[in-house]
């Protein structure tokens, strides 16, 4: 039996020694030396911690960061990822949360890490590579890994502006890759093309598909994303034959035109995720690359990344709208009211997950792990945990699940109840518009939209008042020649508000 990713890490290293495992734009790691990476960093971590520590990990998008990953679990610790390109403001939060007593940092971003506001011990990642490989305190380190001992800790935004830490366990993490797997086929055929930042919930997929899977991952460069016709060419030039991207990575090139000069010639899966796909964009792949699966997935961080996927087997048009379909395998969605009863067949209710893909909680808050994870209200009789998800939601006639955006991004205005998320629906279907956002300024009660395009306030004022209500016409429209981001893509939704006027 499988006591954690280990296992699986050493049965790749011996099966697929000699292949490429990572790859980035100037070196390439074999499941062999990647393997001897993690044993030398273990090493290392090993005489520096307790198992069942947390470790910081902040490195670049390269290939050897999977590997401090990894090192941190051979010591019998977990990984905290942090991208040192957020503010310090921000780093220094998630320290605060974590209060890890060591520190890995690869030589670039040394100077970054020795600015916070952090009192333990900082090591170089390039200084401990050469760590002498002492099998026997691996051994016993691996020896205190359970298959729900804690994985990783990925770091979200938190209501009350201090990150939250999503516990992640062994179990939790090799579930979900199991199940994505069977929907993808991912085998050792794949070459995966990574494009989410390493600290980031969805780059699970393309660390874990080469471990769980003998896949092999291609690091893209980050440049490479402004310029589609050049990430088409890499993706060319390294075969790569898997992508599994947000949804904004999969629309940049269909925006920008990327298929009238070239296309990936050995793409054959595709699967988005990270927020609502507009389809007239995926009308384009699939015009373009017709025999590529696409797979539409839903998923909070709280339940390992993604729980529910959608085969698109027919050709989208502009205004379709994807269901999020089916619960992978040892994932159960219940769809509950405010009175936490289930709701009936085609109505509309929060979204609710469980299953061992649960998180274990959020590190060191405990009271918000005791709101956030509940028991299920269906369920009298033994301890069944759900996560309310915050996310609204419905079963279609057909069985899959549909989604009705944020129960937070449902307001009340001039007595109607309204969902943001239609009204940029409507938005998206304008011609000129590129991206929106749809936001309510309460105190002043106006409805706000944001997009980016060369439609006039005009075009979308007419196009609302023929297609919409009156009260679902937004009163403040504001071109912006891009709208800001997070760092894993999604719209940054508090920077908007600052146009508030």
């Amino acid at each position: 039996m499988e006591t954690s990713v280990l296992c699986r890490l050493n049965a790749a290293a011996e099966k697929y020694h000699d292949k490429i495992m990572f790859k980035d734009h100037e070196n390439a790691l074999t499941f062999g030396q990647f393997n001897e990476l993690t044993k030398a960093i273990g090493t290392f971590l090993a005489g520096k911690t307790n198992a069942g520590d947390p470790v910081v990990v902040m490195s670049g998008r390269h290939i050897k960061t999977p590997a401090c990953f990894l090192g941190a679990v051979r010591a019998g610790c977990f990984y905290a990822p942090m991208d040192g390109d957020m503010p310090v403001t921000r780093l220094n939060q998630i320290i605060g949360v974590i209060k890890a007593k060591i520190m890995v940092v690869d030589k670039a971003h040394l100077e970054i890490a020795q600015s916070l506001n952090y009192d333990g011990e900082i090591f170089v990642m390039e200084d401990i590579l050469d760590t002498p490989v002492d099998e026997a305190v691996l051994a016993e380190r691996e020896k205190t890994l359970v298959i729900t001992s804690p994985l990783y800790v990925i770091f979200t935004s938190g209501s009350t502006g201090v990150p939250k830490g999503v516990i992640t366990s062994h179990l939790s993490l090799m579930t979900y890759i199991d199940s994505v797997s069977k929907v993808l086929d991912i085998n050792d055929a794949d070459v995966m093309g990574n494009q989410s930042p390493l600290d980031y919930i969805a780059a699970v997929r393309d660390i874990y598909f080469p471990i769980s899977k003998g896949a092999s991952t291609y690091i893209i460069p980050k440049n490479e994303f402004a310029v589609p016709t050049a990430l088409f060419e890499t993706l060319n030039r390294e075969k790569i034959t898997a992508l599994c991207w947000s949804v904004a990575g999969v629309t940049l090139p269909a925006k920008l035109g990327a298929f009238d000069v070239i296309k990936p010639e050995y793409l054959k899966k595709l699967c988005f995720s990270g927020s609502v796909m507009p389809c007239k964009y995926l009308k384009i792949w699939q015009e373009n690359l017709p025999d590529v699966l696409y797979v539409n997935q839903y998923g909070p961080t709280e339940a390992t990344a993604s729980c529910t996927y959608y085969v698109v087997t027919d050709k989208v048009e502009d205004d379709t709208v994807l269901p999020i379909g089916k619960p992978y395998d040892n994932y159960k969605i219940t769809i509950l009211s405010e009175e936490n009863e289930e709701v009936p067949y085609g109505e509309q209710g929060e979204i609710c997950v469980s299953g061992p893909i649960l998180a274990l909680g959020y590190y060191g808050n405990a009271e918000y792990t005791e709101k956030s994870f509940l028991q299920n209200p269906l369920n009298p009789n033994y301890r069944e945990l759900i996560y309310k998800t915050g996310d609204l939601g419905s079963w279609g006639e057909d069985g899959n699940l549909l989604f009705h955006g944020r129960k937070d991004r449902q307001i009340k205005h001039l007595g109607h109840r309204i969902e943001l998320g239609e009204i940029e629906e409507a938005a998206h279907k304008v011609e000129g518009v590129k991206d929106c956002c749809s936001l309510y300024n309460k105190p002043k009660e106006h409805l706000y939209l944001f997009y980016t395009g060369d439609a006039t306030s005009k075009d979308i004022v007419l196009y609302f008042r023929k297609n919409l209500p009156a009260f679902m016409v937004p009163r403040k429209l504001v071109n912006l020649d891009k709208l800001p981001t997070l760092p894993n893509g999604k719209i940054d939704m508090q920077t908007l508000k600052t146009y508030f006027k």
